[in-house]
Formats: C-alpha cells, sequence, structure tokens
C-alpha cells in the first residue's frame, strides 16, 4: 500500500513568482509547481511531483509501443567511440557530441542517439534474413552539447527520449513498420491529451528517405512532441544471398557495419570492419594481421614447424 502524503511532509515547495530565467510558459509552470528544479544549463533534477508524471507518461509509451509488438531493450548511455566513427557520425556530429577518454585513453561518447547500437546488437543476434522482420525499443537518456539549452526540458543536454527501429526484409515491410509507429503516436499523443500537427521534417544526421515530426502548436511557435523516420541509415538490410560465398577467417574480409547479411555470414559478421594493416619488410611478423601470418606460415610458431620438417640435401 503506497503512503498517503501530505503537503506537511511531501517534498514539495512552490514559488509565488516567475523565475527569472523561464522565459516559455511549460519552463515557468515545471518550476513553480515544483516539478523540476534547474542543476546546470540545460541539465534539470526531477522532483517527486514531476518524476511521477513522467514515469506515467513512459508507462502510456510503453503500452502503445507494445500494442504493435516492439520489444523494450535498454542501452548504456555511456558507449565506445568505435561503432560512431565507423559511421562517420563521430565528426558529424561535430560540437554537439559529449566526447571522453578513459584512464587507458579509449574514445568513448555519451549517447546522442543509439541508432549504431540497435544495429550491432541486431546483427549480432540475428544470422540470416529469415529472422525478421523485427522491432525494439528503449526509454533511455540522451545527451546533446546544445549550444543555447532553452524551453526548460523541451531543449536540454541531458533528456530522456524513447527511440525506436524497425529491421525490414524490404520495402514493404518497413511501410508497414512505418505507418505502424505512426499510428502509435497518434494514440499515444491522444491518450496524453495533446493537440499536435504532423510535418514533413528532415532527419539530419541519421540519414532517411522519408521524415516527419509531430508538432504541439504553441503562442510562440511550434513545440516538437517527437519525429518519425523511415530508412534510417545504419539499418542493415539483411537480404537473401545471390549466391553461395566461402566463410571468411575471423578478422579479415568482414563485412562492413551497414553489409548485407546473408547465412553465410554467421560467423564473420561480429564487429566492424577493420582494414588489414600493411605488410612489414620481408622476413619480419611486423605489421602483418595475425591471420595473415597463420596463413603464410611465417608466424614464429609457423617457422619453427617448418624448420623442424626441413630435411637436408
Amino acid at each position: 500500500m503506497p503512503v498517503i502524503q501530505t503537503m506537511s511532509t511531501a517534498f514539495i515547495r512552490t514559488l509565488r513568482e516567475d523565475p527569472a530565467d523561464a522565459d516559455v510558459a511549460s519552463h515557468r509552470l515545471l518550476l513553480r509547481a515544483c516539478y523540476i528544479r534547474r542543476a546546470a544549463p540545460g541539465v534539470y533534477t526531477w522532483l517527486p511531483l514531476g518524476l511521477r508524471t513522467l514515469r506515467k507518461i513512459e508507462r502510456v509509451v510503453r503500452e502503445e509501443m507494445d500494442a504493435i509488438g516492439a520489444q523494450e531493450v535498454h542501452f548504456p548511455a555511456l558507449l565506445p567511440a568505435e561503432p560512431y566513427k565507423a559511421t562517420g557520425r563521430w565528426q558529424d556530429y561535430g560540437p554537439t557530441l559529449f566526447r571522453l577518454r578513459d584512464r587507458k585513453d579509449a574514445d568513448y561518447l555519451l549517447a546522442p542517439t543509439h541508432e549504431e547500437m540497435f544495429t550491432l546488437a541486431v546483427k549480432d543476434l540475428y544470422s540470416s534474413y529469415k529472422d525478421l522482420p523485427a522491432v525494439i525499443y528503449q526509454v533511455q537518456t540522451k545527451y546533446r552539447d546544445e549550444a543555447r539549452p532553452r524551453a526548460g526540458v523541451i531543449r536540454g543536454r541531458e533528456f530522456v527520449m524513447k527511440d525506436s527501429y524497425s529491421f525490414d526484409l524490404d520495402e514493404a515491410g518497413l511501410e508497414a513498420s512505418y505507418q505502424a509507429h505512426r499510428e502509435a503516436y497518434d494514440r499515444i499523443f491522444t491518450r496524453l491529451g495533446l493537440d499536435y500537427v504532423i510535418v514533413n521534417a528532415v532527419a539530419g544526421a541519421m540519414g532517411g528517405s522519408r521524415s516527419e515530426e509531430f508538432l504541439h502548436p504553441s503562442p510562440i511557435g511550434r513545440t516538437p512532441l517527437s519525429a518519425l523516420t523511415a530508412g534510417t541509415r545504419p539499418t542493415p538490410r539483411l537480404s537473401p544471398p545471390r549466391c553461395p560465398r566461402p566463410l571468411t577467417p575471423r578478422g579479415r574480409d568482414l563485412p562492413g557495419l551497414w553489409t548485407p547479411l546473408t547465412p553465410h555470414d554467421r560467423l564473420s559478421c561480429r564487429g566492424v570492419q577493420r582494414p588489414l594493416p600493411p605488410p612489414g619488410r620481408a622476413g619480419l611478423d611486423r605489421g602483418r594481421h595475425p591471420e595473415e601470418r597463420r596463413r603464410r606460415g611465417d608466424s614464429p610458431l609457423g617457422r619453427a614447424r617448418a624448420a623442424g620438417r626441413r630435411r637436408p640435401r
């Protein structure tokens, strides 16, 4: 049984006057009603009333996403840089990206979005196009270094976002998934009692063949509620193979991050493509990939075995 709170014991302190740094009506109301408090520019603490409201909104979102057959996952907010470097978005995001390094000088980032992680998860678990279609989503915190955070939680540097991705066999499947998400968003905003309009949008760094935004018309302008994009760039196309091809050794000739998978890629699609380093000087192992050295038989162990089999003439 939940404990009934009274105003004398609740962690609530309302404000009589509008805060000086709040220039949007929704921002002023959230601060005055003790829903949030500012911790840093674009970063806010959710207080008990605000957190309860946020959790109810998340519940509605989860119910509607589950209704279209989507399955929830949860990726970390701290991510390695390699997948984002492979797709080019390590550079494309520019100063918007929060970058950091660990004690071993490895690059990391605070996730602005999770397309790369969704794609790698599907490539890791699904080995054939026969496993598709699949729809997965998450409700997770995102981070973007906005130059001018404004409007409270609407445009902040840390925010909670629901992102969903479908992995389809063909354009018809993509269109069906797009429409299912569109209808789910209609039901979400209707249940929340929000007025909205649907407009065409630009996908930006995410790419895509079609993009729409759900906007709330307000006196100061349209407030973005959600975005919907079809054919995002990192989505892998898992299509049937045109002709069989042999398995490639681990670490050599691996398919790229967005290369179509085939049933023959079961053992060779576990990571991002990394080209072989240039060969070193003749007679030295330096600069050669371990797989290449083993194949040529010029690794230290291979040379020792070859010397043991050599017979004098």
